[in-house]
C-alpha cells in the first residue's frame, strides 16, 4: 500500500526514489583569496599595478584593480606617442599596466600613468626583442633629419635613411604614413636611444628567397644569362630572377685565357650551364655547351635531366626556333 505523500509524488509522474536533491553550492574563502589579498594589500606611490579598463571618456581611462578604490588614468597620462587617440587605441575590456602617481586622486580613486609603466616595461621588451631579432610592424610618424621616427612600445624610436630599404629613398616625406617591417638594432635605457632598421629585415628575406631560388636549380641546367661584370678571374653572369653565378676563366673557352675580355663584354647574353651549387653560390661553365637545349628562364628550370647531364626541356621549347 501506497502512502499518502508516495501517491503525492506518483501523481506528479515521478516516485520519491527519482527525486534528486542538488545542494545548494557554498563558495569558499579559497575562492576569493586572490581579490581578498589584492585588497589589503598596501599599494604605494611608484608601484605597477595590472588592471582591467571598464570605461573610457574624452579625458580619461578607469581601470579595474580588482582594489577597494578604482584606478583612474589621465589623458596626457596614456601615451607618449602623438598619434594616441584615446578612443581608437584603448578598448574596454583590455587589460593593461600602469604606475602608481598618488593613492589617492581627492575623490577616492588611484590615479595612474600608463605612459611611465610603459616607459620601465618597454626597455625590458625592447631588449629581448633585440636579442631575438624580432620583427615590428611600425608606421612612420615623421620625417627629420637623416632618417624618421616612429614609437615602438610607446618609445621613441628612430629609423637612419640608410636603414628604411635596401632601395635608396631620397624623399624622407614620402615614407611618413607608410608602414615598415623593421628589427631592433641599438636599445639603450640609459642613454634613451632605439633605432629600428628595415633594411635588415629585407637583406634577411632576400637572402631566403635567393636561397629557395637556388636550392630549385639544378647541376646540368643550361641556360642564357646577361654578362654582368667583368673581373680577372672571370665574370659575374646576371641568370635572371635575382640569381647570379660565376663563370670562372678556366670555364670560358677553351683556348687558355689572359683576361677574360677576350671573349666576354658586359652586356652581352651568353649560354651557361650550371656545374656546381654550394653555400648559395653558383658556378657556370660556357665552354663546352653546344648543341644543349637552353631554358630560357630559369624559373621554368626542368626536373628531368638527359643521360649526358643536360638539362632536357619540352617539345614546344625545342620546336620553337623552327620556322615551318
Amino acid at each position: 500500500m501506497s502512502t499518502d505523500k508516495e501517491k503525492t509524488v506518483e501523481n506528479e509522474g515521478v516516485t520519491e526514489n527519482e527525486l534528486e536533491v542538488t545542494p545548494e553550492v557554498i563558495p569558499s574563502m579559497d575562492e576569493f583569496k586572490d581579490d581578498l589579498d589584492k585588497s589589503f594589500k598596501k599599494i604605494r606611490e611608484g608601484d605597477i599595478l595590472k588592471g582591467t579598463v571598464i570605461g573610457i571618456s574624452d579625458t580619461e581611462v578607469t581601470v579595474d584593480l580588482r582594489y577597494y578604490a578604482e584606478g583612474i588614468i589621465k589623458l596626457e597620462e596614456l601615451s607618449n606617442d602623438p598619434r594616441f587617440s584615446i578612443k581608437e587605441d584603448i578598448v574596454v575590456g583590455e587589460e593593461i599596466s600602469a604606475t602608481v602617481l598618488s593613492t589617492d586622486d581627492g575623490q577616492g580613486n588611484i590615479l595612474l600613468s600608463r605612459k611611465r609603466a610603459d616607459n620601465i616595461l618597454a626597455w625590458e621588451h625592447l631588449q629581448e626583442d633585440m636579442d631575438s631579432k624580432k620583427i615590428h610592424t611600425v608606421k612612420v610618424a615623421q620625417a627629420v633629419k637623416g632618417g624618421v621616427i616612429t614609437y615602438l612600445y610607446g618609445i621613441r624610436a628612430f629609423i637612419p635613411a640608410s636603414q628604411i630599404s635596401i632601395a635608396y629613398i631620397e624623399d624622407l616625406e614620402a615614407v611618413v604614413g607608410k608602414e615598415v617591417d623593421a628589427i631592433i638594432i641599438t636599445a639603450s635605457a640609459e642613454d634613451n636611444k632605439l633605432v629600428l632598421s628595415g633594411k635588415e629585415v629585407e637583406l634577411e628575406r632576400a637572402e631566403k628567397d635567393k636561397n629557395s631560388k637556388i636550392s630549385k636549380l639544378q647541376k646540368g641546367l643550361v641556360t642564357k644569362g646577361i654578362v654582368e661584370k667583368i673581373v680577372p678571374y672571370g665574370a659575374f653572369i646576371n641568370l635572371g630572377d635575382g640569381l647570379s653565378g660565376l663563370l670562372h676563366i678556366s670555364q670560358i673557352s677553351f683556348k687558355r685565357l689572359k683576361s677574360p675580355n677576350e671573349v666576354l663584354k658586359e652586356g652581352e647574353e651568353v649560354n651557361v650551364k650550371i656545374i656546381d651549387i654550394k653555400d648559395g653560390k653558383i658556378s657556370l661553365n660556357m665552354k663546352d655547351i653546344a648543341d644543349n637545349a637552353v631554358v630560357e628562364d630559369i624559373d621554368d628550370a626542368p626536373s628531368s635531366y638527359s643521360s649526358g647531364g643536360e638539362a632536357t626541356t619540352g617539345l614546344a621549347a625545342l620546336l620553337k626556333d623552327i620556322k615551318l
